[in-house]
């Protein structure tokens, strides 16, 4: 102990470090009951739910393993989230790598176009792509009157609907951690290749693509994660025929009121992503991934 401290506690006040340390407990503590009472308390609730309705046990979790119409959810779920995060970061990169290297007018009007669809409701982009995709829909009209197509092509009302409505919602979450990585890349280092006699495609695959590795990485976990919970997009665009994880613990609560099951996919659902998350985390830095380091 220090002679500043012993002089604090022979003269009856507290330690300064034990002041430091009341004082941040002070400043977290509001937050700290807010996330207690509206986050960890209904997660608590839920996982209670999931063991104790209809009977106590295990029984609804059992399910995962038996229930047929439960596994083939689960699969089309993730089938439409590995396609659809593997075209949004396809995608998303040649957009961030075009904002890249556009000009600093050119990049403006860029990020307007990626930033406007995620001041449009998710409810309106779904109905607009109903619109689109429908067999009376602009798409088929245009496809027919072309002479490409003589009856309606089947685009919605199933997985591919789906999958391009949710797409078309999750392209700014790819790309905006894309272009945050590609932006701290030297471009000196790509110079540096054409100049020992690479050739551009060369370059960009030895030299460009390693170096944005953290933002694919981020922006395929980010779309991932995100995708897993979707419920309004697939609700409209699957017309009820393709039903994804969101959806079904709707219909199992609101509908069949099977509170036990439903609650059992939620907390299953939120389990599975703390998961993917803990192992990421011991392959890259997850607050430098996600621009925290």
């Amino acid at each position: 102990m220090t002679a500043h401290a012993e002089a604090g506690v022979l003269s009856g006040r507290r330690p300064f470090f034990r002041d430091q340390w009341n004082a941040y407990w002070l400043m977290v503590a509001p937050a700290a009951l807010l996330m207690a009472a509206f986050y960890f308390y209904p997660l608590v609730q839920v996982l209670w739910i999931s063991v104790t309705e209809p009977s106590p046990g295990l029984d609804n979790y059992a399910q995962l393993f038996t229930n047929l119409s439960i596994r083939r959810t689960l699969v089309t779920t993730a089938r439409i989230c590995v396609v659809t995060t593997a075209i949004t970061v396809v995608l998303g990169y040649v957009v961030a790598y075009v904002l890249v290297h556009a000009s600093p007018r050119a990049q403006r009007w860029l990020f307007l176009g990626v930033l406007v669809p995620l001041w449009i409701s998710v409810l309106v982009r779904a109905f607009a792509w109903v619109t689109l995709l429908a067999r009376e829909g602009l798409i088929n009209h245009a496809l027919r009157d072309a002479g490409l197509i003589d009856q309606p092509l089947a685009l919605i009302w199933n997985e591919l609907g789906i999958t391009i409505g949710m797409v078309h919602y999750m392209i700014p979450y790819a790309v905006l951690p894309l272009y945050a990585s590609m932006r701290d890349i030297d471009a000196r280092t790509v110079s540096a290749a054409r100049g020992l006699g690479a050739t551009r495609l060369y370059a960009f695959r030895r030299v460009f693509l390693p170096q944005s590795l953290p933002g694919i990485i981020g922006a395929t976990v980010l779309v991932f994660i995100f995708s897993l919970g979707f419920f309004v997009t697939p609700a409209i665009l699957g017309g009820g025929k393709t039903l994804m994880v969101a959806e079904f613990i709707s219909l199992q609560i609101l509908d069949l009121l099977r509170w036990g099951l439903g609650t059992m996919l939620a907390t299953s659902l939120v389990l599975f992503i703390f998961l993917l998350l803990a192992a990421l985390a011991r392959v890259v830095d997850l607050k430098r991934l996600f621009g925290a380091g």
